[in-house]
């Protein structure tokens, strides 16, 4: 695959996720902090879907060749603390690194400075690499893989993980939909009252 074609792949799902994140609402603050507590699932749906959506992608570039996978080696240490250092993080900042520019895009001033702070984590993880490597960033079984350990080709192993995250999907929307999670008037329509009647925007409310 040319580096031309792998730029185009990259945009083209890049912008489809992009449309897929704002129309969720997921980048929102309070959508982020709901799924952190278990009290709504959005974030977890849509970013699931994109799972699922890159697994299929991936599959059908490595099956026929187009493109060979890199995995990064496992090391147990930089994995589980570093995951509970950004989970700890995007429950604090209302904002993970894949919301915190649509965050600023729609407006919310504080996310700069989360911004501002991820940039600097990483200006100062570069300066203490060094001191971490021995402690967190050595050791593990190295480049573990199912494909590896089964025998099993990626490319069958990635469809067949999709098609389980969605079912996993229909079952958790049919459990709490979207539509009851981000509100009756998520698509900027008012919502309905008890009779079926959508209400005018204008309308003003008798004095009872």
């Amino acid at each position: 695959m040319s580096v031309f074609t792998a730029i185009l792949i990259g945009l083209g799902m890049g912008a489809v996720f992009g449309v897929a994140l704002e129309k969720s609402r997921v980048f929102e603050p309070g959508i982020i902090l709901g799924q952190m507590q278990l009290r709504n699932f959005l974030m977890l749906k849509i970013f699931l879907t994109a799972v699922a959506t890159g697994l299929v992608v991936l599959a059908v570039l490595n099956g026929l060749g187009y493109t060979k996978l890199f995995p990064k080696p496992t090391l147990f240490g930089a994995d589980i603390i570093g995951g509970a250092l950004l989970g700890a993080g995007i429950a604090l900042a209302g904002a993970c690194p894949g919301t915190v520019a649509a965050q600023i895009g729609a407006g919310y001033r504080d996310s700069w400075f989360t911004l501002a702070g991820g940039l600097l984590g990483a200006v100062v993880f570069t300066y203490a690499e060094p001191t971490l490597k021995p402690v967190l960033l050595s050791g593990g079984p190295g480049k573990l893989t199912l494909a590896g350990i089964t025998g099993v080709p990626f490319w069958l192993l990635a469809l067949g993980f999709a098609v389980v995250l969605v079912a996993g999907l229909a079952g958790l929307e049919r459990w709490r939909s979207w539509r009851e999670e981000i509100g009756p008037a998520a698509d900027g329509l008012p919502a309905q009252n008890a009779q079926g009647d959508a209400p005018s925007l204008g309308a003003v409310r008798p004095a009872e």
